[in-house]
């Protein structure tokens, strides 16, 4: 049986996990229990030089819930999307640029489908400028609100867009553009998520495009007073990458971003993406 060592990384968030390697993490049974438990718990996992190879993070993703192998399907590699500015392998720098934003993955999917319970990423390059990913738990961002503040959030209702999220890079869009982004995904949740298991959280981020029932202009301030709030420096984990590097979050908890870096950057990362079972309301 495995034991994980843990070391807090802040008061309020995040764990290094140490004593386990690759080898418990795809056959020991009792592995996926104890990761989700740390991740409920701590919200962000970090574990350097696992070791991994594109294969064997998917054989360990697998090991903790289904798999979502339609990422990199275009690509031949299902299951791994390869996070680069490279179109030829992923989206480009338009798409890469996007999550510069604080954002919560799976917002914009189809009704039919539910955001992923969690993410797992590994560094395979650095950038040689920013590059660094970082967290803040929208659960303690909730925790903290007033009874009258949590009432008021609940009550609302937020559509998030593909369209939301890259006019916050591309503010002055062509045409063309706003054209092709109203033909992407858009998506009315909850403001607040009551899960099933554990604390609720705030359904926020780049993707957010207005509230429902409330103006546009009126809608992004108090979206984006929201995020503000919720990622003070004091509720933010930023990981500064290393080769190797694995990190596992709890999405449907978390916010996270990447800090921007350069345009052709060879900076790339392995991201293994599960199936998200528990819709948001």
């Amino acid at each position: 049986m495995s034991t994980l060592t843990i070391n807090t990384l802040t008061p309020s968030m995040g764990a290094e996990i140490s004593g386990i390697g690759l080898d418990q993490l795809l056959h020991d049974d009792t592995v996926p229990e104890l990761i989700w438990n740390a991740l409920r718990e701590h919200g962000v996992l970090l574990f350097h030089d696992l070791g991994f190879t594109p294969d064997t993070q998917l054989q360990f993703s697998e090991r903790l819930g289904t798999l979502d192998r339609t990422n990199g399907e275009q690509y031949n590699e299902p299951g791994i999307q390869r996070v680069s500015m490279d179109p030829k392998k992923n989206g480009g720098q338009e798409t890469v640029r996007g999550t510069f934003n604080w954002h919560m993955d799976g917002c914009t999917l189809p009704a039919e489908k539910n955001p992923s319970p969690a993410t797992i990423l590994t560094c395979a390059v650095t950038s040689e400028t920013g590059g660094q990913t970082e967290f803040a738990s929208t659960r303690a961002f909730f925790d903290s609100l007033s009874s009258d503040e949590k009432d008021r959030l609940s009550a609302m209702r937020v559509v998030h867009s593909v369209a939301g999220s890259r006019r916050r890079v591309i503010p002055n869009p062509t045409p063309e553009q706003e054209q092709a982004w109203a033909a992407m995904q858009s998506r009315e949740h909850p403001m607040v998520w009551r899960h099933r298991e554990g604390r609720p959280s705030v359904i926020i981020g780049g993707t957010s495009d207005y509230i429902v029932g409330m103006g546009k202009d009126e809608s992004r301030l108090f979206l984006d007073d929201l995020v503000a709030r919720a990622t003070t420096p004091d509720r933010v984990y930023s990981h500064e990458w290393s080769v190797g590097d694995t990190v596992i979050w709890d999405n449907p908890g978390m916010l996270h971003r990447v800090q921007p870096y350069e345009d052709g950057s060879a900076r790339e990362m392995i991201r293994c993406t599960l199936v998200g079972e528990e819709p948001t309301e």
